[in-house]
């Protein structure tokens, strides 16, 4: 008889959703019970935005979430260098909303 390792889990991902949904946008929320993460696509001159998908964590797995991003994050930096985050001016990282291009007119 095989022996199951307990810190295992199958983990079933469908043809739909490897396929995934590309946000250039979260928005982070919370409450005393949970974190809302919603990420959204914004598309230039475009007014409008769409969550295209929502997550809810408890504290405890939004930390957990925190850590394994850290983690990846410097895997990523060791592998390929720093991942540059700058506004254009020189002050904390912010979002492009023209995308550095011009806005666009009707």
């Amino acid at each position: 008889m095989e022996e199951q390792n307990e810190n295992q889990i199958n983990i079933e991902l469908s043809e739909e959703m490897a396929e995934g949904v590309y946000a250039n946008l979260a928005i982070i929320t919370h409450s005393t019970s949970e974190f809302v993460l919603d990420f959204i696509r914004v598309m230039p001159g475009v007014p409008k935005a769409k969550v295209k998908s929502r997550v809810i964590l408890t504290p405890e797995h939004a930390k957990r979430l925190l850590s394994a991003l850290e983690d990846n994050v410097e895997k990523f930096e060791a592998a390929n260098g720093r991942i540059k985050v700058d506004n254009g001016q020189g002050g904390a990282p912010g979002f492009p909303m023209n995308f550095g291009g011009p806005i666009g007119q009707a």
